[in-house]
């Protein structure tokens, strides 16, 4: 168990350190935790992407795979799937934050990583390439009965589609590995002998 982290902030340049005991380290630990589950969240759902629901789609019938993706962007757009999505890189950045006051450097250093791979090679390519082909395959209304022009329209939207969405889960796998490790870099002294 944790048992003691001290902050010291500066206050009229004179450094005063506060002994918070292992709430404060605990509490540490648990942002930490919260923002690894996070990355692992969101790391978990490209990933389910990558090894399952394309393939599936990509073997369907071309007319359905276009409703069935066309389905699943609209509904992806929900409570559920916001604070993986959107607030991963907040919370990484927040426990970087957290973890340097407390002078977790190497711990920060690693956090500050993950936020910034995943705000640019998750969240931002998402927004900026993934997002764009979903709101194109969405105008495709009504699907077309005619088989090989949903083909054609299929097969121009999926191989892109799947090529982003892996670099997506690898980058949000590294921000998940550059998280797990900076938890192993916490660094707490318990008290001292004697006192």
């Amino acid at each position: 168990m944790i048992e003691s982290v001290s902050l010291c902030t500066d206050k009229s340049s004179v450094l005063v350190c506060t002994d918070r005991g292992g709430a404060m380290a605990n509490l540490l630990v648990m942002i930490s935790t919260a923002s690894i589950l996070l990355c692992g969240a969101i790391f978990g759902f490209f990933y389910a992407w990558v090894c399952s629901t394309m393939w599936g789609l990509d073997q369907a019938d071309p007319r359905v795979a276009i409703a069935a993706m066309q389905a699943m962007n609209a509904s992806v757009r929900n409570i559920t799937f916001f604070p993986a999505f959107f607030l991963t890189p907040v919370a990484l950045a927040l426990t970087a934050l957290a973890l340097f006051l407390f002078r977790q450097r190497q711990a920060a250093c690693w956090f500050m990583a993950a936020a910034v791979i995943y705000a640019a090679f998750g969240l931002g390519l998402t927004m900026l390439v993934n997002v764009p082909m979903n709101e194109a395959l969405a105008k495709v209304s009504p699907v077309p009965s005619d088989i090989d022009a949903a083909r054609d329209i299929w097969a121009g939207y999926s191989g892109r589609w799947q090529v982003w969405n892996q670099v997506r889960t690898v980058a949000s796998g590294l921000a998940l590995a550059c998280a797990a490790f900076g938890l192993t870099r916490l660094q707490f002294t318990g008290p001292k002998a004697g006192s």
